[in-house]
């Protein structure tokens, strides 16, 4: 390997690794230890509760439903407000948050998911991700809606002041105790309440929808972050104000929203159709791609190849069937559904097998007939690997 190839794959190594960008969010972290010198006041306390709640109320409804999503509208008065609320908590400018965001939803668990712990494990997915310097940039690109403002374009290149004015206000309000219990234990909770909807709402809890990935419904992350733990509710309407679809769902961030909205500070909330709610709207085509592939690839793949393999190996018509799969490869109008190779499941027992790990979906049908192509495709593909077993059979 060249010295030029061996440095290009150390830096892709080491590219994750970000170490001083951790520093300010481990002091922060540290500082909370404090309280062994300070105490807690009654004063302080409180003064951490009021935090954690609107902060909280801040990311749902600011960086995540208004700023991510566009779930409803207000004035440009309130929109800075909100913005400067929602930075108040540390987690960096609205405009990245909301570029990063939306890019999450379009690769959800895909390779090019920012934080999914399917692709990269849950501690990177939690946190890491925020410490990758490739991550560092805003993608104004992703944001053009947003950042036609020019106050909210020079509030995401000053991501902590807000949290920089609140801290400082903290120790004015209540002294040290509002400074450590106030305000860094408070950002503490904050930051990891968050950072759960990225990780254990992939890996923890139920899937009510087919969204082709591991959103889940969690009722405790719920109710820590204000309704943003209805995270499968979320995927399946993304442009939803609302994120709790039934009535037992909790959903505070979305109460006061409404409370905003008698109040004529926010309007045009947008609501899931009824169709959504109740799982009866057909997929989208990417959604039923997705799925599909998912579907075929959890299948013993390797194995039902090597079923196939053993049965043309000793079939008259092993050349003819080799000749017809280079065909439907190399031809655009053909599908693989044409090609019976033997030991493949058949379309009803894709069908009956997706109907067992999919939530219910009036896109079933598409998605097992995708996914048996998908199947045969696989299957092909392993088989072509190896030419040497179709080219001389076994005898």
């Amino acid at each position: 390997m060249s010295d030029a190839a061996l440095h290009a794959e150390n830096e892709a190594k080491h590219e994750d690794i970000a170490y001083p960008a951790t520093i300010p969010f481990l002091l922060v972290h540290l500082a909370c230890f404090a309280v062994l010198w300070t105490g807690v006041t009654w004063r302080a306390a409180a003064l951490g509760v009021l935090l954690y709640g609107l902060r909280i109320f801040a990311i749902g409804a600011g960086y995540h439903r208004y700023f991510s999503h566009r779930a409803y509208a207000t004035s440009r008065v309130f929109q800075f407000l909100l913005a400067c609320l929602a930075q108040s908590s540390a987690q960096r400018g609205i405009l990245w948050w909301a570029a990063h965001h939306r890019r999450h939803h379009r690769y959800s668990d895909m390779p090019q998911d920012v934080h999914s712990p399917v692709q990269r494990g849950f501690l990177y997915a939690h946190l890491g991700w925020i410490f990758v310097p490739r991550n560092d940039a805003t993608d104004y690109s992703a944001v053009r809606d947003l950042a036609k403002f020019p106050e909210l374009v020079w509030l995401d290149r000053h991501p902590f002041l807000p949290a920089v004015v609140l801290g400082f206000s903290s120790w004015l309000l209540a002294g040290w105790s509002g400074l450590v219990v106030g305000f860094c234990c408070s950002t503490v909770v904050l930051w990891h309440a968050t950072f759960c909807i990225n990780s254990l709402a992939h890996v923890l809890g139920r899937r009510r929808y087919v969204t082709g990935d591991h959103s889940r419904n969690n009722w405790l992350l719920a109710l820590m972050t204000m309704g943003e733990g209805w995270h499968n509710n979320h995927h399946a309407y993304q442009a939803s104000a609302r994120q709790g679809f039934r009535w037992w769902e909790v959903d505070p961030t979305y109460y006061i929203l409404r409370l905003l909205a008698g109040l004529g500070v926010v309007w045009d909330l947008h609501h899931p159709p009824q169709a959504v709610i109740k799982g009866e709207q057909r997929l989208g085509r990417l959604v039923i791609d997705k799925v599909a592939g998912q579907l075929a690839a959890s299948f013993p793949v390797n194995q039902i190849a090597h079923q196939v393999q053993e049965a043309l190996a000793n079939a008259a018509g092993w050349a003819e069937m080799k000749a017809r799969i280079a065909a439907i490869r190399s031809q655009a109008g053909m599908s693989w559904s044409e090609l019976e190779l033997p030991a493949v499941p058949s379309l009803e027992e894709v069908r009956r097998y997706a109907s067992e790990r999919l939530a219910k979906t009036r896109s079933l049908e598409e998605i097992a007939v995708q996914a048996r192509e998908r199947l045969l495709e696989l299957i092909c593909a392993r088989l072509s690997e190896s030419e040497a077993a179709l080219v001389q059979p076994a005898v």
